[in-house]
């Protein structure tokens, strides 16, 4: 099983696409880090995310207990908070990773993330843990219109470095406080994540060509396609809110809440009538959402589809010694 941790609502950045920091929590209603002791043990992975979760003065805290939950923990920031994050890098070391959010290139970045110098607080705080010799670093990437053509630069800038390329496109939910994110142009949106995934494959990284594949079904998402495998949160995947409510996701319309983790025990709520309920609204979900916290598990868990699709592509890449090879669409379940 794996987890998301948001551990505060309160953010620095005033992104186009999120309007979370309008609608910000408190210190006094988040939960304390003490809280963190009641989740699963034996966790495959735990995503620390905001917010900004570098907001918080006990993340440190937070950090400490989760780290005894998961096997990989990765805090997702806007990377601004410089010296908090190389601090808490420092006394963690390589037991932590940290993903930085950038939107573009410096213009673009600041203007989207409305965050004054934002492009280059991020990308200091990058040089400075690859430096320190932090190994699971890399920037994240929510694509729309506004930012896709500076996809490729950016990728490029992370291949480079030897950082991890996270994507995702933009969509709206509670979470984000948001109904009106769309695209003008899905069809360039969707050419410059295959651009990408081409990128990717053609690297000797197998793991870049699962990536690949994600990006490949972000295009196909962008094309208002159907999720190519089944979406399982709430049952693999669980999310914590900053009011200690367990959830499915964030990607829904209204928060879906199993139940309080101040109120009742982990497995009081995970085996509860209502999560049971609330698993049924997402097997009937037609948001067909692709977004790597449940596409990851979902091809982990049905690894023979992503497989497939990686062995034609490179097989067919190498055998005509990549000349313009254009990649296989996902296969969409029906």
């Amino acid at each position: 099983m794996e987890a998301c941790l948001i551990v505060t609502y309160r953010c620095n950045a005033k992104c186009y696409m999120c309007n979370t920091w309008q609608h910000p929590s408190t210190k006094e209603k988040e939960f304390a880090p003490e809280l963190v002791n009641k989740i699963p043990s034996e966790l495959k992975f735990i995503n620390i995310t905001g917010g900004e979760p570098f907001l918080r003065n006990d993340l440190d805290e937070i950090v400490g207990i989760a780290l005894n939950k998961t096997k990989r923990l990765v805090i997702s920031t806007n990377g601004y908070f410089t010296e908090k994050i190389t601090n808490l890098a420092e006394k963690y070391g390589n037991r932590i990773g940290f993903r930085i959010s950038i939107e573009g290139l410096p213009a673009a970045n600041d203007e989207l993330r409305g965050i004054k110098n934002g492009f280059d607080h991020g990308l200091r705080t990058l040089v400075t843990l690859h430096g320190m010799g932090i190994k699971d670093i890399g920037f994240g990437m929510t694509v729309s219109d506004r930012n896709a053509k500076d996809m490729i630069e950016l990728y490029r800038l992370a291949n480079a470095m030897g950082l991890e390329f996270a994507t995702a496109t933009t969509h709206n939910s509670y979470y984000f406080h948001k109904d009106d994110n769309a695209l003008e142009n899905p069809e360039m949106v969707a050419g410059e994540f295959e651009r990408i995934a081409g990128e990717l494959l053609r690297t000797n990284k197998p793991k870049n060509w699962f990536r690949a594949y994600f990006n490949m079904g972000l295009a196909n998402k962008v094309r208002g396609g159907k999720r190519p495998l089944p979406c399982e949160v709430g049952t693999d995947v669980f999310f914590l809110d900053p009011y200690a409510n367990i959830m499915p996701c964030n990607g829904s319309d209204e928060p879906m809440i199993m139940g309080n983790l101040k109120e009742q025990s982990f497995d009081e709520i995970w085996q509860g009538e209502k999560a049971e309920e609330i698993r049924k609204q997402v097997r009937a979900c037609g948001k067909e959402c692709w977004m790597i916290g449940s596409a990851s598990p979902a091809m982990k868990k049905k690894i023979a589809v992503p497989l497939k699709w990686v062995l034609r592509n490179k097989i067919r890449m190498i055998k005509q010694k990549d000349k313009g090879v254009g990649l296989d669409p996902i296969i969409v379940r029906p």
